[in-house]
């Protein structure tokens, strides 16, 4: 018996090179409109501080959604191969608990960050086994780990926060990489940065994860490992979520169990603002950056403006719903005229069927 996934089918191309050059073309735009939502993001900022544009606070901009933008990069290639992880907060906050965990039990703080990471990828394999093993709906597991997560760090320490970590690694969240005004997230969320953008753009990999989101049948036809590159994908996702989690409770110096509740919000706001299409097939890793530093320097700017959180919170709700409606509004457009045709249709026939004698 042949060896199905290995099968090349004749015409399998997902995308024709006119197709690309538009969705490059497309994108290419969207990252347009990004650098001047960012540009417009600095100007609101420079108007209500005149602190905005120093060091000290850019370099706390770039702290306060280095984890975010961390988590981002992963999720990036999950949502391009048409699938979703909601669980990346819960991740990072039972990772950070546990490196804290194995530290107050008198685990040396290097092989307590490495055991975390290590969780995290089980966790991620977790969620990878239901959706590529049992076939379940990604949307539906995530949300059912972001719960199950979060109710197992609640159950290791309810209430108590675990602190004492070595003053060297517990000030990295205060203090910028020396002679730089960079904070620590920020540096390794742009080496990342650097990875996933050659692996997603220029590998043969990244090529397969754009044909998997584009026609997940085709791509499977064409001999591409389709539940084997998911499933180490959310792999991925739990492992840097582990490292996110590290980050979030050196930088805070504490552990609790609802670290980072509430960010899969924001991180999934990164990532389709950033241009990365919900349906999967579209995305770059320069439009997820730019889309991290616009959030950053939004967020910053309406706090110096004395917005509450919980209006910030519907600018970012805004910008979700912005980021899913505008780059579909072409097909929106269109599907739209075709039901309006149909039922004029519809209605033309009727009228012919009655005025017939």
């Amino acid at each position: 018996m042949p060896d199905v996934e290995n099968q090349v089918e004749p015409g399998a191309e997902t995308e024709s090179v006119p197709s690309r050059r538009r969705a490059l073309g497309g994108l290419l735009r969207w990252e347009s409109l990004l650098v001047v939502l960012l540009l417009v993001s600095v100007a609101y900022g420079a108007s209500v501080s005149p602190y905005f544009l120093e060091w000290t606070n850019l370099f706390f901009i770039g702290s306060n959604v280095g984890e975010i933008a961390i988590i981002a990069l992963p999720l990036t290639l999950v949502i391009i191969t048409g699938e979703i992880d909601l669980s990346v907060a819960s991740m990072l906050g039972l990772t950070g608990l546990f490196m804290a965990e194995l530290f107050q039990h008198g685990w040396p703080i290097w092989p307590a960050i490495i055991a975390a990471v290590v969780l995290g990828g089980i966790l991620g394999a977790f969620n990878g086994f239901l959706i590529t093993g049992l076939g379940l709906p990604s949307l539906a597991v995530t949300i059912g780990t972001l719960t199950l997560y979060r109710g197992i760090a609640q159950g290791i320490l309810p209430s108590d926060t675990i602190s004492g970590f070595p003053q060297g690694l517990a000030s990295i969240g205060v203090v910028p990489i020396p002679h730089t005004h960079i904070s620590y997230s920020v540096a390794i969320f742009l080496g990342l940065a650097v990875i996933f953008g050659v692996v997603l753009h220029a590998t043969p990999l990244g090529r397969a994860i754009f044909a998997i989101g584009a026609n997940k049948e085709a791509a499977f036809y064409s001999g591409i490992r389709v539940k084997r590159i998911k499933f180490w994908l959310f792999v991925l996702s739990g492992m840097i979520c582990g490292l996110a989690g590290v980050l979030w409770t050196l930088r805070f110096a504490s552990a609790r169990y609802d670290s980072g509740i509430g960010i899969e919000l924001f991180v999934v706001t990164v990532v389709l603002l950033g241009g990365v299409s919900i349906f999967g097939g579209r995305g770059t890793i320069v439009g997820v950056v730019l889309a991290v530093a616009v959030l950053g320097c939004l967020q910053s700017a309406m706090t110096a403006d004395l917005i509450p959180a919980q209006d910030q919170n519907i600018v970012v709700g805004g910008l979700l719903l912005a980021s899913v409606i505008v780059p579909n509004l072409r097909d929106i457009y269109r599907r739209a005229r075709a039901r309006l045709q149909a039922a004029g249709a519809r209605r033309h026939a009727a009228v012919a069927h009655e005025e017939t004698p």
